[in-house]
C-alpha cells in the first residue's frame, strides 16, 4: 500500500473509532466515571494496570475496585484509615492480587501527600530535549519502587523501557492523560508532556495490524518495536502520532482479526 493510501486508511479508522462509542466498552470508561482530576488520574492508572484479559472482565473488576474505594479513589487513598484497607482484601484480577493492590495504595498515598498530580511522577524524568516519554517511564518505575519493603512480586505489574518492555499499559495510560481533541475520548489533563512525545501502545492486536500494514517489521512486541512503530506513525502526524492507536487497535479488535 502506498504511503498516501495508508495515511488515508489510518485517518479514516481514527475517525471511526475515536468517538464516544469507543468509551463504553474500553477500560478508559473507568476514569470517565469521574470529573475530579486526581480521581481521573488514579482510576486511569488502576484501570490501565488491570487492562489485560477479556474486556468485560477488566471493566467489571475495575468498577468493583472503584466501589471498594467508595467511588472516590483520591479521597480514599489520601484519607483512609488502616482498618478501611480491609475493603481491598481479596481483590484479584488475573495475576494482580491484594498484595499488589495494597502496595499501589501505599505508594499513591505517599505520593499524593507530596504532589498534586501524578503527572510529575513521569514528567520529572524527562529532559527538555527528550523527544519521547522513555525517560519518564523509566523514572516512574524507579520512583514507584523506591519505598522500603515493596513486594517483589509487584514489580511485574509496572514495566519500563529499561527491561525492553513494550510498556503497553503505561503508554496507554499516558495517551489517556496527555492527548486531547474534540472527540473527548482521551482526557488531555496533563500539560507537561506533549502528545508528540507519546509512544504508541503495542499489544497483540495493534502489533499484528501494524505488521500487516507494513508499519512494523520487528517480530517481538518490545520497546524497540514500540519505537519503530511510533517513528513510522510520526511520518503521518508528528504532533500526534498516537492518535493512530485508535486505528490499529480498532482494526485488530473490531474488524474480524483473531487474537487474544
Amino acid at each position: 500500500m502506498k504511503r498516501a493510501e495508508l495515511k488515508k486508511l489510518l485517518e479514516a479508522k481514527v475517525k471511526a473509532y475515536n468517538s464516544d462509542a469507543f468509551i463504553e466498552t474500553d477500560p478508559i470508561s473507568v476514569p470517565h466515571l469521574f470529573t475530579k482530576k486526581q480521581d481521573i488520574e488514579i482510576a486511569g492508572f488502576l484501570a490501565a494496570t488491570l487492562a489485560w484479559g477479556q474486556r468485560i472482565t477488566i471493566l467489571n473488576n475495575c468498577r468493583k475496585l472503584m466501589t471498594r474505594m467508595d467511588n472516590a479513589p483520591h479521597d480514599f487513598i489520601v484519607h483512609h484509615k488502616p482498618k478501611e484497607l480491609k475493603h481491598l482484601e481479596g481483590f484479584v484480577h488475573r495475576t494482580f492480587n491484594d498484595t499488589d493492590l495494597l502496595y499501589f495504595i501505599h505508594f499513591l498515598k505517599w505520593y499524593y501527600k507530596k504532589h498534586d498530580s501524578l503527572e510529575d511522577a513521569f514528567a520529572i524524568g524527562m529532559g527538555k530535549r527528550d523527544t519521547t516519554i522513555e525517560g519518564g517511564l523509566n523514572h516512574f518505575r524507579t520512583l514507584f519502587f523506591s519505598l522500603p519493603h515493596f513486594p517483589p512480586r509487584t514489580k511485574k505489574h509496572v514495566a519500563s523501557p529499561l527491561q525492553n518492555s513494550a510498556c503497553k499499559r503505561l503508554c496507554m495510560y499516558l495517551r489517556w492523560m496527555v492527548r486531547k481533541d474534540k472527540q473527548g475520548v482521551d482526557f488531555g489533563i496533563w500539560k507537561k508532556i506533549k502528545p508528540a512525545q507519546l509512544q504508541c501502545p503495542l499489544d497483540l492486536h495493534s502489533g499484528r495490524t501494524a505488521r500487516e500494514l507494513g508499519l512494523l517489521t520487528r517480530n517481538y512486541d518490545d520497546w524497540k518495536a514500540v519505537c519503530e512503530l511510533t517513528d513510522n506513525l510520526r511520518q503521518f502526524d508528528a504532533t500526534d502520532p498516537v492518535k493512530y492507536d485508535f486505528a490499529l487497535y480498532g482494526i485488530g479488535v473490531f474488524e474480524g482479526k483473531k487474537g487474544v
